[in-house]
């Protein structure tokens, strides 16, 4: 394994912790939609919305066209409580590496009022470089946003480890020449981070 010189996070399951369901119970009622008609409607247009074809506004208008202007401000606002519950474990490792001088981004696919949102909920100024998808017009994994993240990281992609919950984004971040591993749960990260030897990545000291 090439040494790893900087670590490139995910922001949703990584970063922030599961979708809060009482919040997706909320959403679905402000829209009149039956729970299966709203799931299938808040995830047709998400990809647009992440790739910032879609505004914030655009998006929900589309997902519940019945809405009027206010009950798509709350659904605004419901969707950043949806996605912002943190995962503390993740973001004290990230601390930690900040601390002990060692690079850190995020790649995270999230629209421009979902970034918004995350970024009133969250301080993540300590973090070299940060790739929200909607500025790039591109989304994971798609190459074009990798190449963005890698080059925001200064650091060359074989000396990068990335870590995301989904396997197709993991796929497109090997395609790119990074270094991966899936993240499923914290004692699952930490154990794969053990068998593959990174112990003193896990545990950095300056």
């Amino acid at each position: 394994m090439t040494d790893i010189q900087a670590v490139l996070f995910d922001y949703g399951m990584v970063l922030s912790g599961p979708a809060h369901p009482p919040v997706w119970a909320h959403m679905q009622q402000l829209t009149g939609l039956s729970p299966d008609a709203f799931d299938a409607a808040y995830w047709a247009p998400r990809r647009d919305y992440d790739r910032g074809a879609l505004t914030g506004r655009a998006y929900w208008q589309a997902v519940s066209p019945a809405s009027d202007a206010a009950t798509i401000d709350l659904l605004i606002q419901a969707d950043t409580d949806l996605w912002t519950q943190p995962n503390p474990p993740m973001l004290e490792w990230a601390r930690a590496l900040q601390h002990a001088g060692i690079r850190t981004g995020i790649l995270s696919n999230l629209g421009d009022a979902m970034t918004e949102g995350v970024l009133s909920r969250f301080d993540f100024a300590a973090f070299h470089h940060r790739t929200w998808s909607y500025t790039v017009g591109h989304a994971k994994p798609e190459p074009q946003i990798y190449a963005h993240a890698v080059a925001g990281l200064a650091t060359p992609a074989a000396h990068i480890l990335f870590l995301d919950d989904r396997e197709e984004n993991i796929q497109g971040a090997q395609q790119a020449g990074l270094q991966t591993l899936l993240y499923t749960t914290h004692q699952a990260f930490e154990a794969e981070m053990h068998v593959r030897g990174l112990d003193s990545l896990l545990h950095p000291s300056r």
